[in-house]
This record gives structure tokens, sequence and C-alpha cells, in this order.
């Protein structure tokens, strides 16, 4: 089950989100080839990514903001941008871009902080956009609670597309984050749960200025937690399979 799209479509080119996209696909293409080395790669690690206990020992703090931009493998880095593409305009329309960039990059270094502090003698190297995407999705959450998301729900040949209120596909995201965190020790390796989970509450918590701004529990009232404009449309295409009908 994962997001495909969102109904509420943005005012304003997101700018920021494409680069974003476009500089992350571009620096990991760039290194892509050291990854057919464990060696060479390691070695890309060791000096890009963020690892705990070298910040523990006063090194590699370039890390908390350099690994925001490096990823693990290809499916790695094309669900953290399909995630960037569907919430991240919305948030970009509403911050404008450099509040934005800015909101992106602030979420990205505090679910670093918090990944660290999670596992400070960890020498697993971390990578990943996913805090700072974590971010988006929380203030997408204190935004946009009602939002339609369009997820795919996949089971064994079936593939079924529902359009469900955003607050229970980011809810459900971050409660198996939380789950995930409790169940599995932060200093090895796989995923940065925790990193998520900060992200995600830095995101909610930054966005709240934006939300008063727009009238707090009002701006919920006026919209009913829907998107303040009217959502878009999407017609599933019906299949070209032809089918016997039983009598």
């Amino acid at each position: 089950m994962f997001p495909i799209r969102d109904h509420n479509p943005s005012g304003r080119t997101p700018f920021v989100t494409y680069a974003l996209i476009v500089a992350n696909v571009g620096i990991f293409l760039s290194y892509w080839p050291l990854m057919q080395s464990d060696q060479e790669i390691m070695r890309f690690y060791f000096d890009y990514a963020l690892i705990p206990a070298l910040v523990s020992e006063g090194q590699g703090f370039s890390g908390f903001l350099t690994s925001m931009f490096l990823h693990g493998g290809w499916m790695h880095l094309i669900g953290n941008m399909l995630f960037l593409f569907i919430f991240g305009d919305n948030m970009e329309d509403e911050m404008g871009h450099m509040g934005f960039t800015l909101f992106y990059l602030a979420a990205g270094l505090g679910a670093g902080f918090i990944h660290y502090i999670s596992a400070p003698g960890s020498p697993v190297p971390t990578v990943g956009a996913s805090g700072a995407i974590a971010g988006v999705m929380g203030g997408y959450l204190l935004l946009f609670p009602k939002a339609k998301v369009d997820i795919l729900i996949i089971i064994v040949i079936i593939f079924r597309i529902f359009p469900i209120p955003a607050w229970i596909m980011l809810g459900l995201w971050f409660a198996m984050q939380i789950f995930g965190g409790f169940g599995t020790a932060a200093d090895e390796g796989g995923v940065a749960y925790w990193a998520h989970v900060g992200g995600f509450v830095i995101g909610l918590a930054l966005t709240i200025p934006l939300w008063l701004r727009l009238g707090g529990p009002q701006f919920w009232t006026r919209t009913e937690g829907h998107p303040p404009h009217p959502e878009a449309k999407y017609q599933l295409s019906r299949s070209r399979v032809p089918s016997v009908r039983r009598k």
C-alpha cells in the first residue's frame, strides 16, 4: 500500500520541490557506479553519510546535511521522491519558495539529530531524504487533514486504487514508524525509524505558525479540513480486457 497522488492541486509551480527531486536524482546517479563495489561505496558514505559514532567523536558534522541528498538504492530513491512529489508542492504553495526551502532543510537536519540521539554510538552510515520528507508530511497533515490521497493497494495480483483522507494515510504511516522504532534497535542497519518520527513531529511543529496565520482552528472550520480550493478530479480508465457477463 502506497500513495500515488493527492487531489490537492497547487496554485503555483513548485520550483523548489522539482529542484530537490532533480538534485536527489542527479546526486544518486553521480555515485551510483560506486555501488558496484562495497569498499568504494562505504568509503563514499564515510565521507558524506551521517555516521553517529563519528559525530560523537567530534567529526562528520557535515553528514547531517549531505546525507539528506544520498540514497541507498533505486527503490529508496524512487519511494522518497514519490512522497516528496505528492506532498511537497502543496507545502511549497502555502509557504512560498524560500520558506519551503528553509522548512525542508530544518526538518531534515532535525530528523538527523533525532536519529543521532537515538543511537549516538552507531557506526552504521545513515542516508536518505526521508527525514526531511517526513517533515513535509507532518506539515501537510496539519494543513490538509482531509485532502484526498489515492493509495494503490496490491494484494497478490489484484491492483486497486482507493481515495482516503490524508489524516488516515499519514496517521497510519506515522504509527508504523513509531512501532518500527520501538521494535528495531536504532544502532542496527535498516530503516531510521526515529529519524522519520522526529522529522514528522518537527515538520508539524514548524507548520504551526503558518496554520495560526491562516486562522488556526477557524481555518479547519472554514474548509472542514479539506484544501481551501476545489479538489482535483481523476477518472480511472476503464479496462479494455473483454469480459463475459454471467446471466
